[in-house]
């Protein structure tokens, strides 16, 4: 019995390009193989551009598995793939699409063998990574170490990928990014060879392995075999979001086109903004001198933005030195110009921000997601969120959980709720539970114990004091430290809240967090934003009450919106990347905010703030709001002016690109 399988070739159909494609995109989906970098600026359509590339592959004769796709995401490779099937009536599964990792993964199943690895190797997910580092961590008795300046795994576990994926030294990555571990540094990098040796004992590989070992394979002359039949496997490369690539990505993107040269690239310049993830803005910077014959395609053409909101951000990206230069178009009618804001304090610029929404939503109809606000930095949040809440405007935080349910916060203010009442027993044993010996059964027993003799009227200090003098171990100097703390917080000068707040940060907590977390200093810079926020309260119980009503009422929708969803956007610029939303409010563009005090002084840091303000404004399609607070109350004393953005300054000539509001208060209405 005979059994037909049917073909599954492209139907050798034509593209109508003059229809789906404008002239730009038509240049690559038609370009001749070879080595291609496309510059597709924001809202281009970048993606549909690269899936007819795909399409336009396949349906000339190449088979799908001879495509290589590496995209950011998985669900964007199968969106792609999906397209392309839509397109010519093709299985598109033998397609090798997908994140990195996805691929690399792929690989090493097949050529893994070669690197010693089982083809049935397990893949470690990062809490299983955290795991295997404190048991490497627990082997070399760097217990002790761990309870004082020594990191916890998972800071460790960032250490070790940040050096894998920009290919720098281990020891290098140290001292850029953890300064205070510099005494620690070789024993980080024994623990990371450990690590390495751990791994390939069990047959397993994390995330990061997958790209070194692949590499590995591509680069070391001992595999040239492997490695040549390994390129043999495709014909052509793509590459999405090529701005955001790591080095050791963009070094398995050029050994694996190395033979046959067909590449194509897709990024834009102006959107590299993860440098601190491992993005590599030189990969696509230095592109033409890697591939001294590749040819430069534009996307200029957009789709999204209003040509007065294109203006601005023409304008300042074109400060940029190390860049491509172009510039936007827009296929949009003309609308109204970007408006920048000079707000009284950072409350007025929450106010503002609250009122202009509703009027938005109320007199013209806008969905509330159909908004969005941009912050630079989580912090920068802060006071909005309170506003939105007292006024009962919905909203959702795309850069996380809302400011005062991240755990760094709620971890300082159980302090707070603790002083304020000792007899607070889950305070008491959130706090606890951050001191180094102290577990949760020894946490629980403490807190009973602290709850009841408090209300007898005993100093907590005092209680701590003896109590560290009946514990052992690891939890004996942790409790007379916090004693010590304990005595400064009951002091009764010691009536701000964010005077109380500062101290735990800086006897406690700081340390605690360059232990615990990979973004220590991004948690450091909120819990000095929350302090800022509580010293302007008159005592602790007052800040602490605030906090409790905003809290409450914050999963509460009470504008009667018909869909649940219909919730304002709040995002940092980094999350939003690739998003849109008609109305967007940039918050904070102050110097010193944004960009960052600490980017001014470096060029490339600083060129990287400019491309991220120039992501913020190209997220807006139809009205931008640009807002800074005049006046910045300090620790220090007396308020000071604070400036507008050098993002603004260096953009407002003629013609300008951009009005500039001025804000009135109307009285407050009488009683009568």
């Amino acid at each position: 019995m005979k059994y037909v399988i049917q073909s599954t070739a492209p139907r050798r159909q034509p593209f109508d390009l003059t229809r789906e494609l404008n002239q730009q995109q038509r240049a690559v989906v038609e370009a001749a193989p070879g080595e291609l970098l496309v510059l597709a600026g924001a809202g281009t359509g970048k993606t549909r551009t690269l899936t007819y590339r795909v399409a336009r592959l396949v349906a000339g004769g190449c088979p799908p598995e001879r495509i290589l796709l590496c995209t950011f995401t998985n669900r964007a490779a199968r969106e792609m793939v999906s397209r392309v099937e839509g397109l010519l009536g093709v299985d598109m599964r033998r397609a090798s699409a997908g994140t990195f990792h996805h691929i690399g993964n792929r690989v090493l199943r097949r050529f893994g063998p070669a690197l010693g690895l089982s083809p049935d190797f397990g893949i470690l997910d990062p809490e299983d990574s955290r795991t295997l580092l404190g048991a490497v961590v627990a082997e070399f008795g760097l217990q002790a170490l761990t309870a004082r300046r020594f990191p916890q795994p998972k800071v460790l576990a960032n250490l070790i990928s940040l050096a894998i994926n920009t290919r720098k030294p281990l020891l290098k990555i140290v001292e850029e990014h953890g300064l205070r571990l510099l005494d620690q540094a070789l024993m980080v990098e024994e623990v990371a060879t450990r690590f390495a040796e751990r791994k390939r004992q069990m047959n397993v590989c994390d995330f990061d392995d997958l790209l070194l070992h692949w590499l590995h394979l591509l680069e070391d002359p001992r595999h040239a075999d492997v490695a040549a039949l390994l390129r043999s496997n495709y014909d052509h490369v793509l590459v999405d979001e090529y701005q955001d690539i790591s080095a050791i990505q963009g070094a398995l993107i050029d050994e694996m086109a190395r033979d046959h040269k067909s590449l194509v690239c897709v990024g834009d310049d102006a959107q590299s903004i993860y440098s601190f993830r491992g993005a590599d803005f030189g990969q696509i910077a230095e592109f033409r001198a890697r591939h001294p014959e590749a040819r430069l395609y534009p996307l200029t053409i957009n789709y999204r933005s209003t040509p007065e909101i294109l203006a601005l951000a023409n304008r300042s990206i074109a400060k940029n030195v190390k860049q491509y230069p172009k510039e936007l178009v827009a296929v949009k009618k003309p609308g109204t110009k970007p408006a920048v804001i000079p707000l009284r304090d950072v409350f007025q610029q929450a106010e503002f921000i609250a009122q202009r929404v509703l009027e938005l939503h109320h007199e013209y109809d806008m969905p509330l997601s159909r908004m969005a606000v941009l912050y630079r930095n989580h912090s920068h949040s802060l006071e909005l969120q309170v506003e939105l809440t007292r006024r009962q405007i919905p909203f959702t935080v795309r850069s996380g959980l809302r400011f005062f349910e991240q755990a760094h916060i709620k971890d300082v203010v159980s302090y707070l709720r603790a002083r304020q009442n000792p007899q607070d027993g889950l305070a008491w044993i959130r706090l606890l539970r951050l001191w180094p010996g102290i577990g949760a059964q020894t946490a629980e027993q403490l807190a009973v114990h602290l709850a009841k003799e408090s209300a007898a009227g005993t100093s907590a200090a005092q209680l701590l004091a003896e109590q560290a003098s009946l514990v052992h171990g690891r939890a004996r100097p942790a409790l007379a430290k916090l004693a010590e703390l304990w005595a400064i917080l009951e002091a009764p000068s010691l009536t701000n809240p964010g005077a109380m707040i500062r101290e735990v940060v800086t006897r406690h907590y700081a340390d605690f967090a360059e232990r615990n977390y990979p973004n220590a200093n991004a948690r450091k810079d909120d819990l000095e934003h929350l302090a800022g926020y509580a010293e302007r309260y008159d005592s602790a119980n007052e800040f602490l009450s605030e906090l409790a009503l905003v809290q409450g009422m914050s999963a509460e929708n009470v504008l009667g919106a018909e869909e649940p969803d219909d919730m304002l956007v709040l995002s940092t610029i980094h999350q939003a990347k690739g998003l849109e939303w008609p109305i967007c409010f940039v918050l904070w563009l102050a110097e010193g905010r944004f960009p960052m005090a600490t980017s001014i002084k470096e060029p490339a840091e600083l060129e990287e703030e400019r491309r991220l303000f120039y992501v913020a404004t190209t997220r807006a399609g139809d009205e931008l709001y640009m807002c800074y607070p005049v006046i910045e109350e300090t620790r220090e004393g007396p308020s000071h002016l604070m400036r507008p953005s050098r993002f603004l300054v260096e953009i407002d000539h003629n013609p300008a690109v951009f009005e500039r509001w001025q804000i009135e208060e109307a009285p407050a209405p009488t009683a009568e």
